[in-house]
Formats: C-alpha cells, sequence, structure tokens
C-alpha cells in the first residue's frame, strides 16, 4: 500500500498503517497542516475553505475528517458534498474563501483517495506553498482552537448548477447551435460525480442523454483512467444507440475523452486539440500545453496565426505559463483543458459545451471532424533503473548528445525531431525514467521509444 506526499497534495491507499497508507491519522494530520497555513495566508481574517469530494466509497470518511480537523481550527467549511474538481475550484473565489480541498484521487482505482488543495484562486498550489504544508505537517506546530472559537460547517449543493449556468453564459458556448443540433450523447462517468454534471449540462444544452455507469455510488465498473482498454462498453453503446459520440470523464471530472459516432476513440489528445481549433477560430491568441502533449496542438495554433508554448508536466505549470503568455486556450493532452475565461483549472464541463459548439458550427460528424487535425501517433513507455543511479547525470549526458537538436531540458529532456520527439522524465516516487514519443505512425513511435530506452540503459551503464 501507499502514501505519497508531494507539493500538490497527498493521496495514497485506504487502510494500513498511518505513515504509510492514507488513513484516518493521515488525512487529519496533512488536513491541519493546510488549515495552519491557510491561516497564516491572512492573519485576524475570517478564514473560509471550500470542500467537495468526488463519490468514492472512502470519500465520505476522509471528508468528515479533514472537515472537523478544519472546525478545530477555527475555520469556516462550505460543505459542497458530492462534486467535481472544476466546481470546486469555481466555488472558492465565488465564496470567498482562502482555499478549498477536493477529496480525489482522480483516475486511480477505488482504493485510493488524496487530499488535492487549492489557494484562494481556486488554483492548485505552487511549488512553495506545497512545501511549506508537508513542512507544517511534520512539526509541532500545528496549535488548534478553544471551544469558544471553532469553526462550522455550512452544506451547499447549488454550486453544479451554479457552475453550468457560468457555461452556458459564456460567449463562445453557442447554445442555441447546439440545440438545433439535436445531438445524442453516451456519458460514461464511472460511477463517479460526472454522473450528477456531465448530464445536467448536456440536457440544459438541448442533448439527448444516454446515461452509462452515471451513479455517484464510487463503484467503479472499469479502470477509471479514460483510455481506450478500459471503455469497451461505452464505444459499443454508441454504435448501439446510434448516437452522435460518446463521453467519458474520470471520477472528479478534469479529464475528457470523447467517442465517435462510429464506436472509436477521438484520441484524448485530441480532446484540447479540437476544443482549441473551435477557440482560436473565435478568440485568436496562443496556447500552452505541456512537454508531454501532442505536437497537433501546436500544429492547429499556428494554422490560426497563434503561438504555441509548452510548459513543464503538471496542471500548475501549465497555469504558470498560460498567466505568462496570455494565452487563452490551454491544458494537457490527458483530455485537460483549461479555459481562463471561466477559470484556471481543468475542466471537463466547460471542455465539452465549447467542443459541441465547434462540432455544431462544423456541422461534421465526431470522425470527420478528427480527420482534419494532422494525425500523431504517440507511445509511452518506461525503464527501470537502479536506485542509486545518479538520473539527473543520465539524462544530462542524453541532452549533451543531442545538442545539434536543441533540446528542451525545463523538464527531463525533450527533443524534437523533424517529424517526431522524445521527451524522457524521471519519477518523483521510483527509480524510473519515462519515455514518451510521438511520431506519424504507432510503429514510428514505438521505434522512437525502444532506440531511447536502448541508449539510457548504454549510457547508464557507463555512470
Amino acid at each position: 500500500m501507499t502514501l505519497i506526499k508531494s507539493i500538490s497534495g497527498i493521496r495514497g491507499t485506504i487502510g494500513g498503517q498511518s505513515g504509510d497508507n492514507l488513513t484516518p491519522i493521515d488525512a487529519v494530520k496533512y488536513a491541519a497542516a493546510y488549515g495552519v497555513w491557510i491561516k497564516a495566508q491572512s492573519h485576524g481574517a475570517h478564514h473560509k475553505v471550500v470542500v467537495g469530494r468526488d463519490a468514492r466509497i472512502s470519500g465520505a470518511m476522509i471528508q468528515e475528517l479533514v472537515m472537523q480537523t478544519l472546525v478545530g481550527l477555527g475555520i469556516h467549511v462550505v460543505d459542497l458534498g458530492l462534486s467535481t474538481t472544476p466546481t470546486v475550484e469555481v466555488a472558492v473565489p465565488l465564496e470567498n474563501a482562502q482555499g478549498g480541498i477536493i477529496l480525489t484521487a482522480s483516475h486511480n482505482p477505488k482504493q485510493w483517495n488524496a487530499l488535492k488543495l487549492l489557494n484562494a484562486s481556486g488554483e492548485f498550489l505552487d511549488a512553495s506553498a506545497g512545501q511549506q504544508i508537508l513542512e507544517l505537517a511534520e512539526s509541532e506546530e500545528l496549535i488548534f482552537n478553544s471551544v469558544d472559537d471553532l469553526g462550522s460547517i455550512e452544506k451547499n449543493d447549488t454550486y453544479i448548477t451554479r457552475h453550468i449556468d457560468q457555461i452556458l453564459a459564456l460567449p463562445l458556448v453557442d447554445v442555441e447551435a447546439i440545440k438545433k443540433a439535436h445531438f445524442k450523447v453516451v456519458v460514461d462517468a464511472v460511477n463517479s460525480t460526472g454522473g450528477i454534471s456531465i448530464p445536467p449540462l448536456l440536457s440544459a444544452l438541448g442533448v439527448t442523454v444516454v446515461p452509462l455507469y452515471c451513479r455517484p455510488n464510487g463503484d467503479f465498473p472499469h479502470n477509471p483512467e479514460p483510455l481506450k482498454e478500459h471503455l469497451s462498453d461505452l464505444m459499443e453503446l454508441v454504435v448501439v444507440q446510434q448516437a452522435d459520440l460518446g463521453v467519458v470523464v474520470d471520477p472528479d471530472v478534469d479529464r475528457l475523452a470523447f467517442v465517435d459516432e462510429k464506436g472509436a476513440m477521438f484520441g484524448e489528445e485530441y480532446t484540447l486539440v479540437a476544443v482549441a481549433d473551435y477557440v482560436l477560430r473565435h478568440q485568436p491568441g496562443d496556447t500552452v500545453s505541456n512537454l508531454s502533449s501532442s505536437r497537433a496542438l501546436g500544429d492547429v495554433t499556428q494554422k490560426l496565426g497563434g503561438q504555441y508554448h509548452a510548459s513543464a508536466v503538471g496542471e500548475v505549470n501549465v497555469v504558470t505559463l498560460m498567466k505568462q503568455t496570455n494565452a487563452v486556450i490551454g491544458g494537457e493532452g490527458n483530455g485537460g483543458i483549461i479555459y481562463p475565461e471561466l477559470h484556471y483549472g481543468r475542466d471537463s464541463m466547460v471542455g465539452l459545451a465549447l467542443f459541441l459548439s465547434h462540432l455544431a458550427h462544423q456541422k461534421l460528424s465526431v470522425s470527420a471532424l478528427r480527420n482534419t487535425y494532422p494525425n500523431y501517433e504517440m507511445s509511452k513507455k518506461k525503464v527501470t533503473l537502479t536506485a542509486d543511479l545518479d538520473v539527473d547525470e543520465l539524462l544530462s549526458r542524453i541532452a549533451a548528445r543531442y545538442s545539434e537538436d536543441q533540446p528542451i531540458t525545463i523538464d527531463g529532456v525533450k527533443i524534437n525531431f523533424t517529424a517526431s520527439w522524445v521527451h524522457l522524465r524521471k519519477s518523483n516516487t521510483e527509480p524510473i525514467i519515462r519515455i514518451y514519443t510521438e511520431a506519424q505512425t504507432q510503429i514510428e513511435a514505438d521505434d522512437l521509444a525502444d532506440r531511447f530506452i536502448a541508449e539510457l540503459k548504454e549510457t547508464a551503464a557507463s555512470l
């Protein structure tokens, strides 16, 4: 079993020994550290934190522990109950709160859960803040309030509706065009909170909804990561129902993928490409994704007169670069859409509304729309290393070997070739290097990955 402590929060498997797993003791410990950090940001002020969760079986237990810990620190808690990650992010500034906590392990299986931590803008914490909280959790400075100065809990179940209303009000969400298109959509919400957010959004857009796994009971019917190998039920039902498309989200609704009318994957990398295509046609500007995302976004951006920028992997890094470049759309190739007109966070709900607007305007089937974009295939592999190997030196030597290709070294090593690229990143939690490649065919992408695995092993042997 596992407990992973990082600057972005704490995640782990439920049960087992404290300190090695996400137990009640660990949930209280890190919630307390976050609460102390929140209070330190605004001395003497009234402190408020928004808390919401996905539908995991452990969610209610962890949420009660977290909320009551914050109450013990004199913090007022706004309890959204079952919610989505983007909904909590939207709620934080609307509540004038100092932060937010989302209880979700995203695409991880049901035995996992996590505390994802937000700042007063409803955005994920930066490295400095995250490090402060980790240090507080190990300190003896967690002082709780006396009985007369405890916090309180206020339940508020309106925010998914408010989130939907904000999406419908966006100028680029063409509600009338979507209604006129009479779309029929199958929704796989993996029995989590996508089931209480995606169907209501689609209904408000006049879409006929065919629900699949939309009961928010936390009983995931398949691996919750929205990849092709996990989605056979959705792919089959789209064809049986003669639907226009299928939609799948992960348990906390920040990753979005599509299935076309033929039951084939649209391609998770192409969710952002298609949404960016639509946004840039109406709102010219720049785009951002991380170094491991498809080259197709850069192609579309340049075609429409904008400039593409690549950040280090991680949502906070994408958001930081989006702000620096004033990008109009961005995200990650795993189906994460960040549309700043609403908020700086990955949001499947706004991504879906923008995609359907694009589809309605183009008057194309989903498969035909996919064929309008340059086609690339990706390979994702890893190589296991000895624990004592100097991984930074290994990657430095690879970068030096390809110096003429001007490798990017802000996050591992990325080398761009004429018709392909490779990105090598070390894991922060285990002695492996992840190898991501992209080329014009799957065979070329796999061959490129295998070539660099061999080069890494050869170079490692010489260290």
